[in-house]
This record gives structure tokens, sequence and C-alpha cells, in this order.
């Protein structure tokens, strides 16, 4: 078992559960005042910092927000620098062809006006595309991308509360094995003085080679599950280092899980603020949001739709007159446009919108349902299992008298070796049972913290 280390002096002396827990909801705790235990602390501190899935999420949040920036910027005209240079040559036979020839020959215009033939064409200025919102269309659309924006900061506060309570249970589920580990070799300890004494007794006379064989195996079958244990220790501090986004190496603890305080009452506050915390919730929402401008858009992409169109800059068709005042020019295009005939483009948008409307309909009603009947069932849990614990201390205290009264009736001969044995093993299992439950009452309230929306903030 780890040895107790210290507490950091950069974080605060642990205090119970109890003296913390005394607000209306334990979701509205922040992590540090939630968690008793300066080295569960320290390590979702570097969890939080170094996990990859909290990168990721923030990425994911990165991308939202280029999607915003694109959105609003529609809204805006575009405006384009432009420098271009082309040649066209007319057809002899066509209106160009014919005009241009003939203008010439024309006495009002100059020698750097006549045309040739190829006639080259020179650009130097700046053209600008818009569609007028008129209907709030793309305006829709960028509240869209807002809304998703903020679902993706709360889809990464749910990475960080599932984050913290996967660490928050490795690390009880660590302490518990740890204690398991001391049982089991202390256990181990008597279980060889017992077959040591029983070999003096054979030798005496006053014992059998079966009862021998019997206290072996059972020493045996005690330091398999010693290995067994110290396997599960080193899969999980790999896990937990995995997490904390670093190579293996050993997980510092602090006190016994025994010694670990559980709260004497929990409040939850009522169902309506209790939801309202949880980031799966809230992505939810803001999901169904979205998905309710986005059908909104579809609907208006059936209206017509103002496009402008403009361009100043210097044009002519001789690169020696280009930046001649004469060669200004500029030009502006308006116009409505709708769409009538081949609509099926539009309707399918519209359709897959209404269609991923009530699909987050329906995952935000499953949110809802799923989140309230989780904290319920945690909160009942947590009162069986403080029970059951209760129970359990009551019975492995009884067993281990049991043990120490079976040795001394063998040794009296009023016992056989096979109730030594059973009260052995017996005394085994219900001390490695109290253990797991003093765990799972810890799971339990991870969990409800997690359900009630702490562990984000």
């Amino acid at each position: 078992m780890m040895t107790p280390l210290p507490a950091p002096t950069s974080l605060q002396a642990p205090r119970t559960f109890l003296e913390r827990m005394d607000s209306s909801s334990v979701g509205g705790m922040t992590i540090r005042n939630f968690f008793t235990d300066s080295y569960l602390v320290a390590l979702l501190d570097t969890a939080l910092i170094r996990n990859p899935d909290l990168a990721v999420a923030q990425q994911r949040i990165a991308q939202a927000r280029a999607d915003l920036q694109e959105r609003s910027g529609a809204l805006w005209p575009t405006v384009d620098a432009e420098i271009s240079g082309g040649v066209r040559r007319f057809g002899e036979y066509t209106m160009d062809g014919v005009g241009n020839y003939d203008t010439n020959f024309s006495d009002n215009i100059n020698p750097d006006q006549r045309m040739t033939n190829p006639l080259p064409d020179y650009f130097v200025g700046a053209r600008s595309t818009w569609e007028a919102d008129i209907w709030g269309k793309l305006r829709t659309r960028r509240k869209a991308a807002y809304l998703r924006f903020l679902a993706t900061e709360n889809g990464r506060q749910l990475v960080q509360t599932t984050l913290v309570a996967d660490i928050a249970r490795l690390y009880y589920e660590l302490l518990t094995l740890d204690n398991q580990l001391e049982i089991i070799q202390r256990n181990a300890v008597l279980q060889q003085q017992a077959l040591e004494t029983i070999i003096i007794q054979k030798e005496g006379g006053r014992a059998n080679e079966l009862a021998v064989r019997q206290f072996a195996a059972q020493l045996l079958n005690t330091q398999s599950l010693e290995i067994q244990i110290r396997q599960q220790i080193l899969e999980i501090e790999t896990r937990i280092n995995t997490l904390m986004g670093r190579f293996s190496q050993p997980i510092v603890r602090g006190n016994p899980i025994l010694d670990q305080k559980l709260p004497q009452s929990i409040g939850v506050g009522i169902p309506a603020e209790m939801l309202r915390r949880r980031p799966d919730v809230q992505q939810a929402e803001l999901e169904l949001k979205a998905n309710q401008e986005e059908l909104q858009a579809a609907r208006l992409s059936f209206l017509p739709s103002l496009n402008i169109t403009a361009y100043t800059g210097l044009n002519a068709f001789r690169s020696a007159v280009l930046l001649n005042p004469g060669s200004l020019a500029f030009g502006l295009l308006g116009g409505l446009t709708a769409p009538i005939l081949n609509r099926q483009a539009l309707r399918a948008n519209q359709n897959r919108a209404q269609a991923r409307s009530l699909e987050a309909l329906y995952s935000y009603n499953k949110t809802i349902l799923e989140a309230y009947q989780e904290s319920a069932l945690l909160m009942g849990t947590i009162d069986n299992l403080k029970k059951i614990s209760a129970l359990k201390t009551q019975e492995t205290s009884e067993l281990q008298q049991g043990v120490s009264i079976s040795n001394d009736l063998y040794l009296a001969g009023y016992a056989s070796y096979l109730e030594v044995i059973t009260a052995q093993r017996s005394v085994l299992s219900a001390e490695l049972e109290q253990t797991t439950i003093r765990q799972r009452e810890f799971s339990a309230l991870i969990d409800l913290y997690r359900s009630l929306g702490g562990g984000w903030e």
C-alpha cells in the first residue's frame, strides 16, 4: 500500500465533505470545494491542462468560432481588388467587328482612341458583390452559427465533467485496491501462521495431512489474490496517466479509502435548477435552437434575394492611356432574383433542416429525461449504500471476532480445522467487500456531482 505523503503546501489542507456540502446543490460546487483529497485535486489540475480529449474539444470551439465569423461576414459586401488584362478578337461579320472598324474612321476620335483587332483590355480597380439581407435569412444563419458556437463550449464542459468524474472514480478505486492489498497481506500472514501451527500439530499427531493441504491451499489462494490486486493497481495507474496526458508513472495518493470522509446529507436543489447546470442539457438545448434557426433560414430561401454588384477603376484598351483620367470607369447593378422553376434543391434543404430540427428536439427530450432519472437513481443509490456499509461494518466486526474464537476453540479441541478455514475465508471476503462498498459510495457521489452539472467551472 502506498504510504500517505504530506499534503502539498500549495493546496489547502483537506476538510470533510460535510463541512463543504452545505449548499442547495452539490453541482454548484467547484472542483476544489467538492473534492477534499489534495492529491486528487492535484491530479485533476494536471489533467485539465494536458488531457487530449479536452484539447480536441477546444479545437472544435475554434472551428465553430470560424463558422460564426464566416456567416457574420456574409452580411457585409465583399470588395476585391483587381488587376486584369486580356485580349479579344471580333469577327469581321459581327456587330462589334463592323462597328469598331467603322468607328476608327470617325472624325470624333483621336489616334489614342482608335481600336485594333484583336483588342486588348486592361483593368485596375475594385469589384464588389453584396446580398442585401432584406428578409433576415443571413442574420438567421449567423444566429444558428452563434448558437452552435455556444454549444461547442458546452461540449467542452461536458468533456471536462466526464474527465473529472473518470479520474476521481479511478482514484478512489485505486485507494480501494490499496486497502484490499493491505487486507490480503495481513490475512496472508495470519494464514501462514495457521499453516505453521497445523504442521506442528500434524507432527505431534493432533492433525492429519488433509488439514495441512487445506491450509496450504488457502494460503496459495490468498497469495494469488495479492498478485491480482497488484495487476489491477498497475492497470488503473496506467488509465489515470493516460487521462492526464502523460506517460506511466506512480500515482501518489492520500489517506486510505476507509479514512476518506463521506457527507451525512446531500442537497440537490429543485429539478429545474439541477438540470440547467448540466453541460449536456445546455448543449442539447442550444443545438435545438440552432436547428430551428437553420429551418427558418431554409424557409426564407424561397423568397426573392436582392443582389448588388458594383465596380470602379481604370479601364482602357491601350496600356499607355490606362492612367489617363478619361479611363475612369464604374458600374452598379442591382436586382431581385427568386426561384420559380425546379425548386427541388430548396425543398430538399428545407426538409433536411426540418428533420434535423425534430431530431434535435427528440434528443433534447431524451437528454432531459435521462438527466433527471440518473440524478434520482444516484440519490437512492447513495442512501442505500450508506445503509449497506453500516451493516457490512458490523458483519466484518463479528467475523473478525469469529476468527479469534475459532482459533481458540481449535487449539482447545472444540472446533475442526475446517471451521477455522471457513472463518478465515469469511472475514477476508467481508473485509474486501466492505472496502468495495465504500468505493461504490464514493463512485455514486462522484456520479451525482457530475449528473448535477458539477466539475466544469
